[in-house]
């Protein structure tokens, strides 16, 4: 039987939300997995919101539309939850991620009465402390790895050391930061 994971990215322009669908996408293909990551853009400018989605499977994937019942939700910027319905169609055995300084209980109330699995991670904080930088994108994926279970750990973290050696060939120094910021947010998330 074929095992489908649909995710949906939630995020602003900037923030690098398709950027971690993509090295998600990637890394899931690289354990054999048929993937899709692709975004969706509004008003394509810098702080806009913008939705990206993957689709993760043990088979062929032969739908080829946006995602209306994810699995999982992923919000890169909380301040989405008082304008996006980022809850609708989320399943109730699945999870939503947000990144926040709040814990699981304080999210809920903004979640529109959802009541499934509520998880957090300060992405801020660790981008911040990790990165010099507001890069939530990295933490968020390391987050999403640990709350779905959608594949290995040790491989995942060996897969996106590989990808970010080759996306910052020219900049070494940026690839072990990463890598701090990608382990610490898997051991940080809140709610598992």
């Amino acid at each position: 039987m074929s095992k489908l994971t649909e995710i949906r990215w939630h995020g602003r322009g900037g923030q690098g939300a398709k950027t971690a669908s993509l090295l998600l996408a990637d890394a899931a293909f690289n354990t054999g997995s048929y993937v899709q990551g692709f975004p969706e853009y509004g008003p394509e400018r810098m702080g806009a919101p913008i939705t990206a989605y993957n689709r993760i499977s043990t088979e062929k994937i032969t739908v080829h539309s946006n995602i209306y019942e994810p699995d999982y939700v992923v919000v890169v910027d909380e301040t989405l939850l008082e304008s996006i319905d980022v809850t609708a169609g989320l399943k109730e055995e699945g999870a939503i991620i947000v990144n926040s300084a709040k814990t699981p209980d304080e999210i809920r109330k903004h979640l529109r009465g959802y009541s499934g699995k509520v998880c957090t991670i300060d992405a801020g904080k660790i981008s911040m402390e990790t990165l010099g930088k507001n890069f939530p994108n990295t933490p968020m994926l390391g987050a999403v790895v640990k709350v779905s279970g959608l594949m290995d750990e040790d491989a995942f973290i060996r897969d996106m050391e590989a990808s970010f050696k080759h996306k910052f060939a020219t900049k070494p120094e940026v690839v072990k930061d990463n890598m701090k910021a990608l382990k610490r947010s898997m051991e940080e998330v809140q709610g598992l």
